[in-house]
């Protein structure tokens, strides 16, 4: 007679599903970075079509997560850098505005002296 062991079968699916859950969410991980979205336990839930009791339960996946989201906040993100890149820009145009004007002022102080040698060479004429 056949002999069927109902826990391994079960067991082996258990497994079998375990380990399709994992795939999806690897793909759903890889698919967020390319895509440079945010990795956070919703994101990745989201995408991988599993909860997110599921990934806070499998320690695997919590950590690999938890690692990614702490990595992209130390990141700075794509508003933050043109911030500071505005930031970095003004400076350099104020500094260049500044030696433009500094420019401009030694410039009219010459003209000055040049027009009252000017002035007094047509007050001595006449």
């Amino acid at each position: 007679m056949f002999d069927y062991d109902r826990r391994a079968h079960l067991k082996q699916v258990h497994e079998a599903r375990k380990a399709k859950t994992i795939q999806r969410v690897d793909e759903s991980i890889r698919r967020l970075l390319k895509a440079k979205e945010g990795i956070n336990f919703n994101s990745v839930a989201v995408d991988a079509g599993v909860s997110k009791a599921t990934l806070y339960n499998n320690p695997e996946l919590r950590v690999r997560i938890e690692s990614l989201r702490q990595q992209q906040a130390q990141m700075p993100s794509p508003k933050q850098i043109k911030q500071e890149m505005d930031e970095n820009n003004k400076d350099a145009i104020i500094a260049s505005l500044k030696r433009k004007m500094k420019k401009l002022e030694e410039e009219n102080n010459k003209l000055r002296e040049q027009l009252k040698f000017s002035y007094a060479e047509v007050y001595q004429k006449i």
